[in-house]
């Protein structure tokens, strides 16, 4: 069987979403559902059995455990990165991590585990998923060091030769209606747009950058599970890898494909950032993707404008989920 961690989540989902298009129904869903509307992800898949994650290390010392594993797919966390509770990302994104690492590993299965981009900081390092400068990175905030701090303890204990960490950058897509204020700016700009015709984007406080000109690199949560599925079937690849398009755009430019998507002409203003964010905001983020091409992977990333056509068109606006689509 395969294990996946957030499986309910925008990309543990869409990671069950593709094992289905493969064939694969052989999945064990482990997340937590609370009173949000993230079960509608699962509603569509097919796996064998779903287990809340506070129950989940418990079964894992009962039968479920005796059974041969494949993968562990581990994605969930708690990914605000306006997190202020460090200890709760310490307990729910470090410890836990230990535990299913330790799991997978004494099983002789594949480890497959979020790291994410918020690691890199302010990018001074630069964005290269070079092990060796794990040490001198330096997250901007709780979220991004809670991350790294796993990073640090699969290095020190000679562990990230059996495992592969995979630092996503700002991923997209259909399944993220349930993530509150950390939707991507693709779903709070269709509401915006749905309802008032305009959207707004954060002004720049930067000298470097105009407004709407912060960039990022955006990529397609179905990219983002191409590369996660790599692993699975490359099992020779194991250490850190960025998962991104290695091509930064700006919110400018997310902002008109959005409207483009539409058939809309665009209309975006801009408003303050919020001042406690200021000082922990990236303005330039991009993946260098040399390494993950090194590891053997060839597959294509989707440009941009095509990527936030499909979400709109064939997700948003009939309200569909991963799983929903008319093949």
């Amino acid at each position: 069987m395969i294990i996946v961690t957030g499986g309910a989540g925008l990309i543990g989902s869409a990671v069950v979403w593709q094992l289905n298009r493969q064939g694969r129904e052989d999945v064990v869903i482990v997340d937590h559902l609370g009173e949000t509307e993230k079960w509608r992800n699962l509603a569509p898949l097919r796996f064998r059995d779903y287990l809340e994650k506070d129950d989940f290390l418990a079964a894992l010392r009962g039968p479920l455990g005796s059974e041969p594993v494949e993968a562990v797919i581990h994605l969930g966390a708690c990914s605000s990165t306006t997190e202020c509770d460090a200890s709760y990302l310490i307990r729910n994104n470090f410890e836990y991590s230990k535990h299913l690492a330790n799991f997978a590993l004494q099983k002789g299965a594949r480890f497959i585990y979020a790291s994410s981009a918020a690691t890199y900081g302010d990018g001074a390092l630069g964005f290269c998923d070079d092990e060796t400068t794990l040490p001198q990175l330096r997250p901007l905030n709780a979220y991004g060091y809670s991350k790294q701090l796993f990073d640090l303890w699969l290095q020190r204990n000679a562990l990230l030769d059996r495992a592969v960490g995979l630092k996503y950058f700002n991923v997209f897509g259909p399944n993220e209606h349930h993530k509150g204020e950390m939707r991507s700016v693709v779903l709070k700009a269709y509401e915006q747009i749905a309802a008032s015709g305009a959207m707004t984007l954060f002004r720049s406080h930067h000298p470097d950058y105009a407004d709407g000109e912060q960039l990022r690199d955006f990529v397609y949560v179905k990219d983002a599970v191409n590369m996660t599925l790599f692993f699975l079937e490359n099992r020779a690849a194991h250490g850190i890898f960025n998962v991104g398009t290695g091509k930064a755009r700006s919110w400018n430019d997310l902002g008109k494909a959005i409207f483009a998507a539409l058939g809309r002409k665009a209309s975006i203003s801009y408003i303050d950032m919020p001042e406690q964010i200021r000082p922990k905001y990236q303005y330039y983020t991009c993946a260098d993707a040399g390494k993950i091409s090194a590891a053997g992977y060839s597959g294509t990333t989707t440009p941009l404008e095509d990527s936030v056509a499909d979400y709109v068109r064939n997700y948003l606006v009939p309200g569909r989920h991963l799983g929903d689509e008319v093949e």
